[in-house]
């Protein structure tokens, strides 16, 4: 089985794949389509040309690659995907050929995460406008409305919500994905050293945080419309009950 995870960034992303890396029968990738978008886009991301010079460039190869079998001989092959590095100009329709999953996070609390680590974010870079339009490509090509899983309601009652994540994807549930050893992932992308600093230093899945995030004001109307977006693919989510 071939998982693609869709999110933004600062959406429990990371933790999400290092959880389904713990499992026996999972190979898993991070963010395979960084590389291809940064040289598409030539936007200068933190480590950019060292994202550019490991990864793969080529989005077609990466997209086959995707499709392709399982690496190391296992059973289950979970991608961490990033909407926003889906541009226009790469092909999706390769996507109908993948278990597609979607992880969503309240964008106020995106938007104040991702302002701590690169300033003054707009609507795609935080991926919520590309995470509905795949969404909703998705529903098109294949007839069904994919799973929708809230980080929210992950981090509030993280068994319960992965063994309602597995069972939606017809997958045992194993409780070793609940916690893992902390440091460096052999998996992580290059960028790791620059975003992945809290995974790094946790072992499992943190705590919910009740406060509401404060943000610049220059980013509430971003927060305005990318809620507006958010709610559209809400209504699908895993109930948390």
């Amino acid at each position: 089985m071939n998982i693609a995870m869709w999110s933004g960034p600062r959406n429990l992303s990371t933790a999400m794949m290092v959880s389904f890396a713990q499992r026996q029968d999972c190979s898993v990738v991070d963010e395979p389509f960084y590389a291809a978008y940064l040289h598409a886009t030539g936007l200068k991301h933190p480590l950019y040309q060292e994202i550019i010079d490991d990864g793969v460039t080529d989005n077609k190869a990466v997209a086959d690659y995707c499709i392709g079998p399982v690496p190391q001989g296992k059973q289950v092959f979970y991608q961490k995907h990033m909407t926003h590095h889906m541009i226009p100009e790469f092909d999706r329709e390769w996507m109908a050929k993948l278990t597609n999953v979607f992880l969503i996070r309240d964008p106020l609390k995106v938007i104040a995460s991702y302002n701590i680590k690169r300033e003054n974010p707009n609507l795609s870079d935080i991926g919520i406008a590309e995470q509905l339009d795949i969404f909703n490509r998705v529903c098109e090509m294949t007839g069904e409305v994919p799973v929708v899983i809230d980080s929210a309601d992950i981090l509030a009652n993280p068994e319960f919500m992965l063994r309602k994540l597995c069972s939606s994807l017809n997958l045992d549930f194993d409780p070793r994905m609940l916690s893992w050893v902390a440091g460096p992932k052999p998996f992580d992308g290059v960028w790791a050293k620059h975003w992945y600093g809290s995974v790094w230093e946790s072992t499992g899945f943190g705590k919910p945080s009740n406060n509401n995030p404060v943000i610049p004001q220059s980013l509430n109307s971003l927060a305005k419309e990318a809620q507006a977006l958010f709610e559209k693919i809400k209504i699908h989510a895993l109930s948390p009950h």
